[in-house]
């Protein structure tokens, strides 16, 4: 066994099966996140928008002349 440097690079080693398991998994996230921003533009394109939403509730007029017990 030699002490002295090598004059040859290092080779770099080729990624794991893990580290493209990773790789592939934030490719898919990224797939399933914009899909879903395009699945909600067809669906409720309206959603964010709340300036023309209407109340659910129905609102009663309070007879001011009424007396509570």
């Amino acid at each position: 066994m030699s002490t002295l440097p090598s004059t040859e690079k290092p080779r770099k080693q080729p990624p794991s099966v893990y580290t493209v398991i990773l790789i592939l998994a934030m490719l898919f996230m990224l797939v399933a996140v914009i899909a879903m921003y395009v699945e909600l533009g067809r669906w409720a394109p309206d959603y964010y928008r709340t300036n023309s939403a209407q109340p659910g509730a129905m609102l009663v007029p309070v007879n001011s002349s009424a007396t509570f017990a």
